[in-house]
């Protein structure tokens, strides 16, 4: 075999560490409000504030090697159409019980309809592991799965949810993310700026 121009430069794919499993508090870094075809979210994007995995996902944003580093810390918090709709009731409901989970976790807190409030504050999060089915690989990947309040995690009396699996027949993963990478985590194409660390 004759020797591979580029080889040298070449980086090996390593096997990244996968957030476990559980409930953490989180802290907010930055907010990004998203209007889409189906709706609108607020992209929250943290990292782990307390414990053991403080900073997971700094050390997992500086460990990436390739050209499309993203930041894997992301939630999307779905904005109700206020539309009057059979789901809107729901999703109402959803973003409310979110927004009293913020102000909980956040003495002297209150939401006043400004999305960049949220940036610096601290929230609780359960994570769960979450089914993918992406270009031929299978497996699972740690999902920010629901937000909570941090004092539900500081307590420790919370149940970390099921693995969401997929839908069969389906070939997709479920859930507002489009594609899933073999890291342990959602491959979100938009949003963040490659830079030494994007909430600088």
């Amino acid at each position: 075999m004759k020797r591979l121009n580029g080889y040298e430069k070449a980086q090996a794919y390593t096997e990244s560490e996968r957030l476990p499993a559980g409930g953490y508090v989180l802290r907010i870094l930055d907010v990004k409000y998203q209007s889409n075809d189906w709706g609108d979210v607020i992209v929250l994007y943290f990292d782990i504030d307390e414990g053991e995995q403080k900073g997971f996902f700094e050390r997992n944003y500086k460990n990436q090697t390739g050209e499309d580093k993203k930041w894997k810390g992301t939630y999307r918090l779905r904005v109700p159409k206020d539309d009057g709709s059979e789901e809107d009731e729901p999703r109402q409901r959803r973003f409310k019980t979110t927004v009293m989970h913020f102000e909980a976790s956040n003495q002297g807190y209150h939401w006043n309809w400004d999305e960049q409030t949220l940036k610096g504050k601290r929230i609780g999060a359960l994570f769960n592991n979450k089914e993918y089915d992406f270009e031929g690989r299978h497996g699972f990947f740690t999902n920010c799965h629901s937000l909570v309040t941090a004092e539900k995690i500081r307590s420790g009396k919370f149940e970390i949810p099921a693995d969401t699996l997929l839908k069969k027949n389906s070939g997709q993963p479920s859930g507002s993310c489009a594609s899933s990478v073999g890291d342990g985590f959602m491959n979100i194409p938009d949003g963040v700026d490659d830079e030494a660390l994007p909430f600088n």
